[in-house]
């Protein structure tokens, strides 16, 4: 049945790549403005026969797309991502992510009727921003799945790995103006909080372990240089290797800027600007299936994971079922992530190559998992026992 699939992924290969992954490569969209690339995909699959449920959890560009067998068995999802970049387009590749877990999913419509189960392709919005997986996750539309896949475009082919769990963090700080030069000392200089908290959190760097990151920017300074600023903010990434561990640092992150409002007289409000982000939990026997029918879909060599330096919100997938996202070369090594050349590479014959291997791959792993019940098991018994 896989030589099925393969055929059926062949069959529809030119169809979906030029209707998806061109499509959307020409007309980019941004993150919470995916509604022409979300409609686009949606319509597609209403005429394939799948079942469709637009602006999904009530987030506008998102959907589930759904084929069930009249046979029982395992639930099999597939990711879509669809926002583009300012600027530059899919400099991330997101139209070729789509591209890979739609022809993946007719592949295993192909053969589900005669093995039972179910396909569920999800749309999930805003990965770059305020990433729909997270909501969809505190809703729990994953729990009753049996896997979760999708595969990421690069410039190098890694095996599903780990990624930072990522807290988003703005502070505020509320002080009182005064003429800077004539009485300063009737003010409450809310930027010298600002850079108290900074200070505070460069202290903070020599207590952490080495893995955590954190990063920011001063957004909002004060008006005027004489005048004593009575509102300033400051924003901040905080990462770390795990979950639990972010949790903690965060809180000495906030006893930081805590610390300096209450030297200077300041009140402080944390806001989260963003999304938190839960950090990567590969399921080591599903990356494994998967890097196996990778190999024998055409794939050259494979990357041992690597620990990763960003975040990504399959990480709250990762937590309520278990889930891969490996990291597929598309034949530029030379090109970064994040840039217009990389987008322009999607449209490359070498990344149709390797569309199509990621396609195989994905759609092998899912029969795998729906034929092979003592493969179900393990990659459960890991998830339960890890998690």
């Amino acid at each position: 049945m896989k030589k099925e699939i393969e055929k059926t992924i062949n069959q529809y290969w030119d169809e979906v790549f030029c209707h998806i992954g061109t499509a959307l490569y020409n007309h980019p969209e941004i993150s919470e403005e995916e509604y022409k690339s979300s409609k686009l995909i949606t319509d597609f699959f209403k005429k394939k026969n799948f079942s469709v449920e637009e602006k999904f959890c009530n987030i506008e560009t998102a959907f589930k797309a759904t084929y069930k067998s009249n046979r029982k068995g395992p639930q099999i999802a597939l990711i879509c991502e669809y926002d583009a970049l300012p600027s530059m387009g899919h400099g991330c590749g997101h139209n070729l992510i789509s591209t890979m877990s739609i022809l993946a999913a007719l592949g295993l419509q192909s053969v589900i009727d005669t093995i039972g189960g179910e396909i569920h392709v999800f749309g999930t919005p805003a990965e770059e921003t305020n990433g729909a997986k997270v909501e969809m996750a505190k809703r729990g539309v994953f729990k009753n799945l049996s896997i979760a896949m999708m595969t990421h475009p690069s410039n190098k082919t890694v095996s599903s790995g780990s990624s930072l769990a990522l807290c988003p963090m703005q502070f505020k700080f509320f002080g009182k103006t005064t003429h800077a030069a004539k009485e300063p000392e009737k003010g409450i200089n809310a930027l010298e909080a600002v850079i108290g908290t900074y200070n505070n959190i460069n202290a903070l760097r020599q207590y952490v372990t080495s893995d955590v990151r954190i990063h920011g920017i001063i957004d909002d300074g004060g008006k005027a240089a004489n005048i004593v600023p009575d509102y300033a903010s400051c924003q901040f990434y905080v990462r770390a290797n795990k979950k639990k561990y972010l949790e903690e640092v965060s809180q000495k992150v906030i006893n930081c800027a805590k610390a300096s409002a209450l030297s200077v007289g300041a009140e402080m409000e944390m806001v989260p600007f963003e999304l938190s982000y839960d950090d990567m939990m590969t399921n080591q026997a599903l990356s494994h299936c998967f890097d196996t029918n990778l190999i024998s879909a055409g794939e050259p060599f494979i990357i041992p994971d690597q620990e990763s330096a960003g975040s990504i919100d399959m990480g709250n997938v990762s937590y309520e079922v278990p889930s891969i996202h490996p990291w597929l070369g598309i034949g530029c090594e030379n090109i970064a992530l994040h840039t217009k050349e990389f987008a322009d590479y999607t449209q490359t014959n070498q990344a149709k190559e390797a569309v199509k291997r990621g396609a195989i791959a994905m759609a092998w792993t899912g029969y795998d998992v729906l034929t092979d019940p003592t493969l179900l098991e393990n990659i459960w018994q890991e998830f339960r026992k890890n998690r």
